[in-house]
């Protein structure tokens, strides 16, 4: 058994997104005392998502995952809140005997998991936002995704607007802000509010954006942060940043970075 003195030995998991195939084969390559963490979207838009969930699941107390859009976009859908889309491969977790086990559990996930001085997202954080505020921000909305009322609030998560953080912002309003910046932000206007439009590579980033983990100086400090949600701009460093969506549902790779050394392994589907 390590010690509590041990350095930590995390593989960090971009985006599966029901990659199952590219995950089992990614796994085979990892020793099996590593702590496995996943930066969100398990699910939705490749062919397997219910086994994707099937293997995390198995993977006990070595597992991390935090919440990405599309997981929190099946909560919605199971809810009513929300409509499939034509691209959506839900219909499996949804048709499941095992549904509400898979729902219940996808509830109570967090949206930042901080541990070994690392930090892991989904999307990213704001640059005026301290670790504390990173943590208490996550802590409120997790807390309405477990309350005995979230279905009835679903709903007022989805939006654009308001695209800014403020101190003051109250209730729906400023679940939908930290509902976005965790989970759909990847650049800001020069004012740190929230674009949506820009998904792209960053050769094509238009002058007014600015990727957020380009905004200085992050309040957050040094604090290595790990993220997915841009397939577009796939393994990509930037200072203590790095983001592990390498576009295995678009038939790239599916990566994990060994922390700290770095190493990467891939897979494909």
């Amino acid at each position: 058994m390590k010690s509590d003195t041990s350095p930590p030995n995390i593989y960090l998991i971009g985006d599966v997104q029901g990659c199952s195939k590219a995950l089992r084969a990614l796994l085979k390559q990892i020793p099996p005392d590593a702590q496995l963490w996943f930066c969100g979207d398990l699910i939705n838009r490749g062919p397997d998502s219910l086994g994707v969930l099937q293997q995390v699941h198995a993977l006990g107390e070595r597992a991390r995952v935090v919440l990405g859009n599309h997981d929190i976009h099946l909560i919605a859908v199971a809810a009513g809140a929300r409509t499939l889309s034509q691209s959506d491969t839900l219909d499996e977790i949804l048709a499941s005997p095992d549904r509400d086990f898979w729902l219940d559990w996808l509830r109570h996930l967090p949206l930042a998991v901080y541990e070994h001085g690392v930090l892991m997202v989904h999307a990213g954080v704001l640059p005026e936002w301290r670790l504390d505020d990173v943590l208490n921000h996550a802590h409120e909305l997790e807390d309405m995704l477990q309350s005995d009322d979230c279905e009835s609030r679903l709903q007022t998560l989805f939006g654009n607007e308001p695209n800014a953080w403020h101190d003051d912002l109250e209730g729906d309003e400023r679940l939908r802000v930290i509902t976005n910046v965790f989970t759909r932000m990847r650049t800001l206007n020069a004012d740190h509010s929230l674009d949506f439009s820009f998904k792209s590579v960053l050769s094509d980033l238009p002058k007014h954006l600015t990727p957020w983990f380009a905004v200085r100086p992050r309040a957050s400090g040094d604090t290595p942060i790990f993220f997915g949600h841009w397939s577009a701009l796939g393994l990509h460093t930037f200072a203590n940043t790095t983001c592990l969506d390498t576009g295995c549902v678009w038939g790239r790779d599916l990566s994990a970075y060994h922390y700290p050394s770095g190493r990467i392994l891939t897979a494909r589907e």
